[in-house]
């Protein structure tokens, strides 16, 4: 147990550093916040480092269930700590809201509590956004990225954070490797989208925060109204084709950007799945909206159905318009999108795509061994087999995900929550989407929650961001036994 609380430590000096921005911001501006960021990265870094001190000690390797077991504390130790410049600056803002923004903020979902958001100190929502892009790779493979300080124990946090079957494979033989080279595509995509967006009109501010979240799915704005601000097509589109990319597996642009080839995403089946998805749903709910007469203008109708779709789909939650006032039909089938979309290795949220490929397919094959009983069906995904354990543990994590979402709604239909604003915002926030339906719709915020439900809201997004099995293992009593 020292031995986490040791790395958790390290891994807290590391995170002081990262309030370098919206200091930088606030000084830049000139917001007059910069005291308090400073105060928050002395005191974040300094808490760290007496931590490590005290515990420096008791060094050894890391197991598999410390990886576990460090990756949610780290998780919620971060979001805690993210939680005090946002107190400090807003008076009115309660712990219970503040750590629920920052927790959306690392998380990438994009929920807020917030409001006046246009008016608020450039620093704050720099911060806000700084926030969706640490936390759409991952702070544990950042650190590894950065400094080695968890040497060989380093595998078994690589494998508790990142999501899905195919978290044991690595680009390069040494898992500080792995993380860098995944950094470096993550930073690289970044940059190119401030740039375009730059060029696309948008000053360097609104350009720079909405590439951060776009690119790690994010979908918090510098305006309450979201991408429907700032009423360009361009921008828009130029928003789709990165939601799209960052959706995408990220080791698949490593090996296509390393090899100068498109071989591995011809080669994708969870790319090509979404995309035939994804097209599908962008003609049925550009139909559905049309014959609605939502919208007069043809062009308008696909512009805004496009966007949203792609949005939606690809957990990011930016808005364009309130596609509650859509036909029912078009919100539900929104989130379901949400939960399958998403390709394993994006900073994406859900069930993921291949896991939906994956439980397809084994539904085909027990109805084609109900007919020959005798007949060998083995699952292939892409070509591959995919092996039994993997697709045991498929099915058990969509087991314990339709689970945690009706435990959770459940949870707050008990505290008073009307069932459409329970049910959707649960889904919303374990696959860190954002906006729901009812109370937490698209042009709302999570601020007229109570205080009880925005704390069921912050363990669904924990729950969502960490793959449930990593937060659920944590309560099994297998877990504490020597």
């Amino acid at each position: 147990m020292l031995a986490v609380v040791r790395v958790l430590g390290q891994l807290l000096v590391i995170f002081g550093a990262t309030y370098l921005l919206p200091l930088v911001t606030s000084l830049i501006y000139r917001d007059g916040t910069w005291k308090e960021f400073l105060f928050s990265a002395v005191l974040t870094s300094g808490a760290g480092g007496v931590i490590w001190l005290l515990t420096r000690s008791h060094q050894r390797e890391l197991r598999s269930r410390d990886g576990f077991l460090l990756v949610t504390l780290a998780w919620v130790t971060m979001s805690a700590v993210s939680a005090v410049p946002m107190m400090l600056l807003l008076p009115d803002l309660t712990f219970t809201d503040a750590f629920f923004e920052s927790t959306s903020g690392l998380t990438t979902t994009g929920s807020t509590v917030l409001s006046n958001l246009d008016s608020l100190a450039p620093a704050i929502n720099m911060w806000r956004h700084a926030l969706h892009w640490l936390g759409g790779m991952g702070i544990i493979v950042l650190a590894l990225a950065i400094l080695p300080l968890l040497g060989v124990g380093g595998m078994q946090l690589y494998r508790a954070e990142s999501p899905g079957p195919v978290k044991d494979t690595k680009l390069t033989p040494r898992i500080t490797g792995t993380a860098k080279r995944l950094w470096f595509t993550y930073l690289a995509m970044t940059v190119v989208a401030i740039v375009i967006l730059w060029i696309c009109g948008l000053d360097w501010f609104d350009a720079i925060c909405h590439a951060l979240s776009v690119v790690a799915l994010g979908g918090f704005s510098n305006y309450d109204t979201s991408v429907g601000k700032l009423q360009s097509p361009l921008v828009e589109f130029v928003l789709i084709v990165f939601m799209l990319i960052a959706a995408t597996n990220f080791a698949r642009h490593f090996v296509a950007f390393r090899r100068l080839t498109l071989e591995p995403y011809r080669t994708d089946p969870e790319l090509k799945a979404r995309m035939l998805l994804l097209a599908a749903s962008i003609v049925l709910i550009a139909v559905v909206v049309h014959l609605s007469g939502q919208y007069g203008d043809l062009f308008n109708a696909i512009r805004h159905v496009t966007f949203t779709v792609v949005s939606v789909a690809t957990t990011t939650g930016f808005v364009t318009e309130d596609y509650e006032k859509w036909p029912q039909f078009a919100g539900y089938w929104l989130l379901l999108l949400s939960c399958v979309c998403c390709s394993i290795g994006s900073t994406g949220g859900g069930i993921k795509m291949f896991r939906t490929l994956v439980l397809w397919r084994q539904g085909f094959r027990e109805m084609r061994l109900m007919v020959h009983p005798h007949a060998v069906e083995p699952i292939r995904i892409g070509g591959h087999v995919v092996p039994n354990r993997i697709a045991y543990a498929v099915l058990a994590f969509i087991f314990l995900y339709f689970m945690v979402v009706v435990g959770l709604t459940f949870a707050l239909l008990l505290s008073g929550l009307d069932f459409i604003s329970a049910f959707t915002a649960i889904v919303a926030s374990v696959n860190n989407m954002g906006p729901g339906l009812g109370r937490v719709g698209p042009s709302t915020t999570y601020q007229s929650l109570t205080d009880f439900q925005t704390w069921v809201c912050s363990i669904a997004m924990f729950m969502g961001r960490l793959e449930i099995f990593s937060v659920l293992v944590l309560f099994t009593p297998a877990f504490w036994k020597k």
